[in-house]
């Protein structure tokens, strides 16, 4: 059903309405200047012809008053009577000594002649020309003159007071306005006429495009747009037309290109969901089912903000307008088991005529590649900050020299000694950087030599021996070996640095006065060498994790300690290098094993003979 649109909502009422509006505003600005730019002509003219003739009577008047007869008085009143005007209400002559002489109205002439002068305007006898209101609250425009004798010494002698009317003029002013702004409204109405009949021309065949508009969507296409002239209007009206005709043909085509659609989501290797227009469910293959651990019958008519929990993020328009991928994490716990990273794709169906029917979801399973790049992206923030403290340290150390302390005998060798130490520290991370680098490519060979790793172990615990004496705390080494002399093939420098590397942590988190316990034993396949401490232990959710780069327990704890968070690290690719493994075992309070097991194989004792 067709919604009617209320006439102060319709395009034929905002056209005229705008119209009307946009020429009313243009005649008021016209107007406004037009009126503006008269008032000032007007007035300016007044005002500078009855400067004029105010200027032109005042040399009269001198001429008279110069002459000094006894019959001066009734001289200067006849040359004022002969002068007024329809404009002038008012004349006066005033002597140098301020009494007035003479006056243009003679019912005034008796009470004011020959009187000192009221005004105050005429007092210092100088020229003023201004406008002002009188008794009656009326515009009045007021020269005085100064009357100057006619010898040619410029004396002034008197001076001449006159009151004009300028009020008609403001009056004639207001009717001209009246005259104009009335044309105006006649004018905008017949505008108004006019306007609503041009609009109506062009909101008519925009109504029945509106109507055709209806009819598509609603799938009945036997109806047309009647054309009529040539203009823009009918080329769109033609064009809708067409469109009909093609959205007709494309409707068979869309369905069997659907159905194709359909079939190949159906058996595409990746998860794929296809959703209506509304962004429900309407198709969903195996894979898709398996990532999200759904079934069909709960997909089907779901929303796809519901299925893939979105509805906190998104709603389906923001959906639709963002380009980009979006995780998904469908972890079920923190457990790295347990974690599941989806990647969405997210592309629209739509028709040949660029009506969006639908919506396609691709899934992809990029868990191990999201913690790929997140182990990668933690080892570069911890490189830059285990690079960057040993850095400020030496700098700070630095700049303290190069501002004099230098000169200091007992400060300089210990802020000297403190930079060398980080100085030390820094090239061991870097090399053990590097080292990580070339048994991550491969580019590193292994020199392999078959040894008694008996003696082996025993050679690297003896140098542990004899280090207790310069340790700042002390512990024992208790040795627990198999009779046995155990020949593996191994390269001894990487070895003694994974044992090194386990000896030294075992001190570093060893209470004074420890115990370390080092077993050495073979099983059927392997050598078994384990290290022991009575240190504070590895909490159980950080077991999985002391073999990561840059990883440490106690952080704090452990940069005080001088260590880069690479040894143990460097002794898991070593391992691995060796076809071997490495592991710990812990109790938190109670103290650390780390195991080491390398490939064996038993050899007679004879073939050294």
């Amino acid at each position: 059903m067709e919604k009617k649109v209320r006439f102060y909502r319709s395009v034929n009422f905002k056209i005229a309405f705008s119209f009307i509006l946009i020429l009313l505003i243009s005649i008021e600005i016209i107007g406004a200047y037009f009126i503006r730019g008269l008032e000032k002509s007007t007035i300016d003219n007044f005002t500078k012809d009855m400067n004029q003739r105010v200027s032109l009577l005042s040399t009269t008047l001198g001429t008279a008053m110069a002459e000094d007869s006894e019959n001066e008085g009734v001289q200067l009143q006849r040359i004022l009577e002969n002068n007024t005007a329809a404009d002038i209400t008012e004349m006066w002559v005033v002597d140098d000594k301020g009494i007035v002489i003479a006056t243009n109205d003679v019912g005034q002439k008796d009470s004011i002649v020959g009187k000192k002068n009221e005004y105050s305007d005429i007092d210092d006898f100088s020229i003023k020309q201004y406008v002002t209101l009188d008794d009656n609250n009326k515009r009045v425009c007021i020269n005085v003159q100064p009357i100057q004798s006619p010898t040619g010494d410029s004396a002034v002698i008197g001076a001449l007071y006159v009151k004009s009317d300028i009020e008609q003029k403001y009056t004639e002013i207001s009717n001209t306005a009246l005259i104009f702004f009335t044309a105006s409204l006649i004018a905008g109405l017949i505008s108004i006429v006019v306007s609503l009949l041009v609009a109506r021309s062009i909101t008519k065949p925009i109504k029945e495009m509106q109507k055709q508009a209806v009819r598509i969507a609603q799938g009945d296409y036997s109806e047309k747009v009647d054309v009529q002239g040539h203009d823009e209007l009918s080329q769109l009206a033609e064009t809708f037309n067409k469109l009909s005709d093609r959205i007709e043909d494309a409707q068979d085509t869309m369905e069997a290109e659907r159905n194709r659609l359909d079939s190949v989501l159906t058996h595409m290797t990746d998860g794929v969901i296809a959703t209506d227009r509304r962004g429900k469910v309407i198709t969903i293959n195996e894979m898709a089912l398996s990532l999200l651990d759904t079934t069909s019958e709960q997909a089907i008519g779901q929303s796809i903000l519901t299925l893939l929990d979105l509805e906190e993020e998104y709603t389906l328009r923001k959906l639709l307008e963002t380009p980009d991928e979006i995780l998904i994490d469908r972890s079920k716990s923190e457990l790295e088991e347990d974690r599941m990273t989806l990647r969405s794709d997210f592309a629209m169906i739509r028709r040949e005529s660029g009506f969006i029917s639908g919506l396609v979801v691709v899934l992809h399973d990029v868990t191990e590649q999201e913690k790929t790049a997140e182990e990668r992206r933690q080892f570069v923030s911890n490189v830059s900050h285990e690079l960057r403290t040993p850095l400020t340290s030496v700098r700070s150390y630095l700049e303290a020299l190069e501002e004099g302390v230098w000169k200091d005998e007992n400060v300089a060798p210990q802020f000297i000694h403190v930079t060398l130490g980080e100085t030390d520290r820094m090239i061991r991370m870097i090399n053990d950087l590097l080292n990580l680098s070339r048994m991550d490519s491969g580019a590193q060979q292994l020199d392999l030599e078959l040894v008694n790793f008996n003696e082996l172990v025993d050679y690297a615990l003896d140098r542990f021996d004899m280090m207790v004496n310069n340790q700042e705390k002390n512990y024992r080494i208790v040795r627990e070996f198999t009779e046995r002399d155990l020949w593996v093939e191994i390269d001894t420098d990487k070895i003694m640095q994974v044992i090194d590397n386990i000896m030294n942590n075992a001190i570093k988190y060893s209470p004074d006065g420890g115990k370390i316990e080092v077993h050495l034993m073979e099983t059927h396949n392997n050598v078994v060498l384990s290290i022991s401490d009575e240190g504070l232990g590895i909490p159980k959710k950080d077991l999985e994790k002391v073999f990561e780069r840059f990883y440490r327990v106690d952080k704090a704890r452990a940069r005080q300690q001088g260590g880069t968070g690479l040894g143990l690290a460097i002794s898991k690719e070593v391992m691995k290098a060796h076809q071997g493994q490495i592991w710990v075992e812990s109790v938190e309070g109670k103290g650390s094993t780390f195991y080491i097991s390398l490939p064996y194989e038993p050899y007679e004792e004879d073939i050294w003979e």
